[in-house]
Parts: C-alpha cells; sequence; structure tokens
C-alpha cells in the first residue's frame, strides 16, 4: 500500500528579488521602467524577497500590495529572508516563510540583472571611421558568443508587446522575437530564431555593434541611431534567412550607412 504522503530531499531554484525599499509605489514605477509594464515576465519563477540590503527600516509593511505586485510580473514569492523583527509576524501571516539573516542560501537560488525597459535612445552624431571592405556575402559562426557579466540571456521567445534592453552589453536570444515586440541593447543583438519586430543595437553610439540572426524578418532595425524599416517588404534573398545588419563607412566623409548582408553559416 502507497503511503499517503511522502518527503524526500531536493534542491529549489529560485529567484532573488532585492528590494531597497518597502513602498510599494516606488517599487511599482520601478519594476514598470524596467520590464515596461509587461505581465508574466518571469512565468511563475518562485522568489525569495531579501531585505538584506532594505536603506530604511518602515514601522510596518503592505506584504499583501508587495505580493501582489510581484505576482503581476510573473514571480511566485516563497520567503522573505533577514525580515525586520517587528515585520516577521505579519510576514508569516501574509504566507512568507521567514530566513533568518545567518540562513544559508537556498540550493540553486541566482541573482540576475533584470531586462530594462528604456525608450529608443538618441544616438550621438556619427564620428569617422575607417571604410570596410564590403564583402558580397559575410561568413560567420554564429554559435553562441562566450559570455560575461555584460551580457544579457534571454532564454525564451519574446511575445509582441514585451520589451528589452540589454543596458551596457550584449544580448543573447535564444528563441525568436514576435512581431511587436521590442530588443535594446548598448551592444550587439544575437537571435537564435526568427527576428521580428525592432531590433535596436549600439544604443549608446557604438558603431561596431551588430544585429545578427538565424531569420531576418524584422519591422525596423537600428544600429547606433541609424534606421531601416521594411514597410515594403525585404527582399527574397534576405527574408526568412540568415543574416546581420552592420554599420559600413560610405565614402570619405565618414557617413555611415546601415547594410544588411546575408550570413554563410555552412
Amino acid at each position: 500500500m502507497s503511503k499517503p504522503i511522502e518527503f524526500k530531499a531536493g534542491t529549489l531554484s529560485a529567484m532573488s528579488a532585492v528590494i531597497r525599499e518597502l513602498d510599494n509605489v516606488r517599487l511599482s514605477d520601478s519594476m514598470h521602467t524596467m520590464l515596461g509594464g509587461l505581465g508574466e515576465f518571469f512565468a511563475g519563477e518562485a522568489t525569495v524577497i531579501d531585505l538584506t540590503q532594505l536603506s530604511k527600516v518602515p514601522d510596518h509593511a503592505d506584504w499583501t500590495g508587495l505580493l501582489s505586485l510581484l505576482r503581476r510580473y510573473g514571480l511566485q514569492p516563497i520567503a522573505v529572508r533577514q525580515a525586520p523583527e517587528h515585520l516577521v509576524a505579519s510576514a508569516r501571516k501574509a504566507g512568507l516563510a521567514v530566513l533568518s539573516s545567518d540562513a544559508a542560501r537556498m540550493a540553486g537560488e541566482r541573482n540576475v540583472t533584470t531586462p530594462t525597459a528604456a525608450p529608443v535612445p538618441v544616438a550621438p552624431p556619427p564620428q569617422p571611421a575607417p571604410a570596410e571592405p564590403q564583402p558580397a556575402q559575410a561568413s560567420l559562426d554564429m554559435s553562441p558568443p562566450a559570455t560575461n557579466a555584460s551580457t544579457m540571456i534571454i532564454e525564451r521567445p519574446l511575445r509582441s508587446g514585451q520589451q528589452i534592453y540589454a543596458r551596457g552589453g550584449d544580448v543573447v536570444i535564444l528563441g525568436g522575437v514576435s512581431n511587436g515586440a521590442e530588443v535594446i541593447a548598448d551592444g550587439s543583438i544575437h537571435c537564435y530564431g526568427p527576428l521580428r519586430g525592432r531590433a535596436l543595437a549600439g544604443a549608446q553610439g557604438d558603431l561596431k555593434a551588430r544585429i545578427l540572426t538565424t531569420s531576418f524578418a524584422p519591422e525596423l532595425v537600428s544600429i547606433a541611431g541609424v534606421y531601416r524599416t521594411f514597410e515594403r517588404g525585404i527582399t527574397a534573398a534576405l527574408a526568412g534567412k540568415p543574416a546581420h545588419a552592420v554599420l559600413r563607412a560610405k565614402g570619405n566623409d565618414g557617413q555611415q550607412t546601415l547594410n544588411i548582408e546575408p550570413l554563410q553559416l555552412d
């Protein structure tokens, strides 16, 4: 006869939400700015509310409002770390486990940099750059680049209306980008699926940034403020095929043009 219940040791992968102010209004504004006001961004990830960096301890906390705010973006709060003593009882009443300040970190817990939504920046005037040769066809290894602290990894497709901003580096998208979605990066954009929507690389004026995809089908691409749109469609040689967008110097005045070139992946 099987037992009605069993307990087995396991690990839990949890998001860490480091909260520096227990002010739900300011938190809501900040999350709206970071995530573009789009719900379900985190797709139901278990979350520990981390108060170790709390700048000012309030007399009371609106846990219900805070939990509702986090759930709006797809986070599932399960515990709070280092809650001030006078807030412990209310945190438990709200259904949160209370972790002591010296408690071991939950197995698998990780801190991540959330994508920051931002308006399309106005790039500074392009500076003269040495002319580069324009091959008829570029050859490039599309294996994922080596990542570092400034590379953002997006492991799921971006749906219409979603927006991400990779501040200070590249973004690697392992799925596709839907029509109506927007990807912004200070560095390059690497998309290993259909690239639709809007893609803006070199957002802070990096002329060497590129936009690379295995299936080219965007509404707009931009590098360092130089734009191209495709209201009239994309040529058959590029539509739905591996391609990259790159700035090339044109003429002796250093003027930059945005070229869309095919990629040879084999």
